[in-house]
């Protein structure tokens, strides 16, 4: 049996609903992952800067060693 017109737009509309609710699902899946991303980034930076302080503090520390040793 074929649609009337009314039927037609009915499916259209039905159907623009549908790809507009799944779009809005997608965006906000990738919103998401894209909060989750950059939290991890700012761990791993945040860790990386730690380990650069450390280090950064060892050297300085054999330095004055270093120094102290052929001062003294």
């Amino acid at each position: 049996m074929a649609q009337t017109k009314a039927q037609r737009s009915a499916a259209a509309k039905k159907a623009a609903a549908t790809r507009k609710r799944n779009a809005a699902k997608k965006s906000a899946k990738e919103v998401k992952s894209s909060a989750r991303s950059t939290g991890r980034s700012v761990t791993d930076l945040a860790k990386a800067a730690g380990s650069t302080a450390q280090s950064a503090a060892k050297s300085v520390a054999k330095r004055a060693d270093a120094a102290r040793k052929r001062i003294g």
